[in-house]
């Protein structure tokens, strides 16, 4: 499945089948979300949350590539990422753009 940002697929004429998405809500163990708290008084990157969101993306473009492709999408364009802060330690990841298919 091809994702780009852009609003079209340079040498192809696409057909738009409409918006997909696929979120998902994480959380760092609370071990982990306790020692980024020492961390925010020294200052630093936050591992654990860098790479909670890192999962959480990859899972979230999985969805939303999964309900493209039950579309018959060859690809998803204006591709986008939103968070939002759900609790302390958690946060909803969103991945979304407008599922396409060649027609040439």
């Amino acid at each position: 499945m091809l994702l780009v940002t852009r609003e079209s697929i340079s040498g192809k004429t696409l057909e738009e089948l409409g918006i997909v998405s696929g979120s998902t809500v994480q959380s760092v163990h609370i071990g982990k979300d306790f020692m980024a708290g020492f961390k925010t008084l020294v200052g630093g990157e936050l591992t654990s949350y860098t790479e909670m969101m890192q999962e959480a993306r990859k899972i979230a473009t999985g969805r939303m590539v999964a309900e493209a492709s039950s579309l018959g999408a060859d690809a998803i364009i204006c591709m986008r990422y939103a968070s939002s802060s759900i609790t302390q330690g958690a946060a909803e990841i969103i991945a979304y753009g407008t599922a396409v298919k060649f027609k040439d």
